[in-house]
């Protein structure tokens, strides 16, 4: 089941917010939502929700034991250690044993036959958020979860288990024990996840149907090179379109029922630098590798040297938790190149004007998401020839253009739907209401039709559709 699906959209999140609604207090509210999220879970697989519950449960565990033994006037540091280990390890057999055992066999021959292993959809999303929730408890950031089922609540929580953002616990601790629904909230709410369903269901989808055409197998060897590149900038719009919609409409979810979850994107191709880039993107998980591993490895405080390796250390593993690929790996050591060179080579800011600095950038971003684009090195050194005419290919030919021409006013649509125009215009828009009757009236109509519209039009967008993918489900 997916967000962007009719069935979730009017049967699945209608019945969760009717039962949040007429449910009496706070703890069986809490037993409802834990119902209907281990429902949606299982919904992908059955036999996947018995190891959400053993790392749950590991971890729930792990933090008593730790406290604990603070209290008994010791660390707990090993308890915290073996939690971690025990979580890591059922990560990495789901994730990257296959990747592994592949790369041993091109090496040594063995094994013959590589066993396939089933990756649980969204490990990577709740086993952050797990291992965050004990070592903040460890440090003293957060309060312990006695209840099980109350952790097992936050580790599941349908609205981000699967594909985030990464919530920490100590952000819902509060709205898990006393959340209170505003109406206020609720129209924030149906706003964004309408938004964000938009932006999936006709945007995204579209967005990646153009790149798919141009970057296919069999099809890429003789693409032009602007064709190429339109199929790149297409990947890199839906690449955002995909990811922000899913965490606007767990937003809008979480505001309808009186979760508060955190932003999760800033508009990222607006950067005007690679460090300002991860500034806005995905910054839930960028902070958790900012909190949980570059600063506990010393951070920026330490040796040039140090520095380098702590960056070098934080970015192969950015790239290794997106997918057991070597194409993810080269991804992220990618930006760590980029973000080097803006520390302690290039100094954008000093030499660089605003303007170009956002090309630039926009330039290596659109780059850097061909190479998360191919798992198949061959394919993607044939799209990187591409870009460049180096497979013999033209520099347009006519089914290119073609392409081009009839998705001509989409992209551009798509293009400036990733920048903050709509934002200002609502603000200004909101700001004028203030101030005049007219603009009053014409507000709150508008304010209380585009959520509608935007329904209808992801329902027709949705309907009968067969391309419904979200990207990060594979996470």
């Amino acid at each position: 089941m997916v967000f962007s699906s009719l069935f979730f959209v009017f049967v699945f999140f209608l019945a969760n917010i009717l039962t949040q609604a007429f449910v009496p207090d706070i703890k069986k509210k809490n037993i409802v939502m834990l119902c209907f999220s281990l429902v949606f879970y299982a919904w992908s697989g059955l036999r996947f929700v018995p190891l959400l519950l053993i790392m749950t449960f590991i971890c729930w565990v792990g933090a008593i034991e730790v406290i604990r033994a603070q209290a008994r006037g010791k660390s707990g540091k090993p308890i915290l250690a073996a939690a971690i280990v025990l979580v890591l390890l059922i990560l990495g057999i789901f994730k990257y044993t296959g990747f592994f055992l592949k790369n041993v066999q091109l090496l040594t021959g063995v094994p013959k036959e590589i066993p396939r292993i089933v990756m649980p959809i969204g490990i990577s999303f709740y086993t952050f958020q797990l291992l965050s929730y004990v070592i903040d408890v460890y440090r003293g950031d957060a309060e312990v979860q006695k209840k099980y089922w109350l952790l097992l609540l936050y580790a599941s929580l349908f609205h981000q288990c699967i594909a985030g953002p990464i919530v920490r616990y100590r952000d819902v601790y509060e709205d898990i024990l006393h959340r209170k629904v505003k109406l206020s909230e609720v129209s924030r709410g149906i706003t964004r996840f309408t938004v964000g369903l938009a932006k999936k269901a006709i945007l995204a989808n579209g967005c990646s149907k153009v790149a798919d055409t141009l970057l296919a197998a069999g099809v890429i060897e003789t693409t032009s090179v602007l064709g190429v590149w339109l199929g790149a900038i297409c990947y890199t719009l839906f690449i955002y379109l995909d990811f922000s919609a899913y965490s606007d409409m767990a937003i809008g979810m979480g505001l309808m029922t009186g979760f508060h979850y955190k932003e999760n994107f800033n508009y990222p191709y607006t950067a005007d630098s690679i460090t300002d880039f991860w500034r806005r993107w995905h910054i839930s998980l960028s902070t958790f590798f900012r909190d949980y591993v570059y600063i506990p490895l010393g951070g920026n405080r330490c040796s040039k040297a140090r520095h380098i390796f702590n960056m070098f250390v934080v970015w192969g593993l950015t790239g290794m938790w997106h997918g057991a690929s070597w194409n993810f790996i080269l991804w992220g050591l990618y930006y760590f190149v980029f973000l080097v060179l803006e520390k302690y080579v290039i100094h954008p800011e000093q030499r660089i004007v605003k303007p170009l600095r956002r090309v630039l950038t926009l330039l290596v971003v659109v780059i850097g998401w061909v190479l998360f684009r191919f798992s198949d090195m061959g394919m993607l050194g044939t799209a990187l020839k591409g870009m460049v005419g180096l497979n013999g290919n033209a520099f347009h030919t006519a089914p290119s253009w073609i392409i081009f021409q009839n998705n001509v006013w989409f992209l551009l649509f798509a293009c400036v739907s990733v920048t903050p125009l709509g934002t200002h215009i609502a603000n200004a828009m909101r700001n004028l209401s203030r101030k005049s009757a007219a603009w009053f009236w014409t507000y709150g109509v508008w304010d209380i039709l585009h959520p509608l519209i935007l329904l209808v039009l992801s329902t027709m967008a949705l309907a009968g559709a067969s391309y419904n993918p979200f990207l990060y489900f594979q996470f």
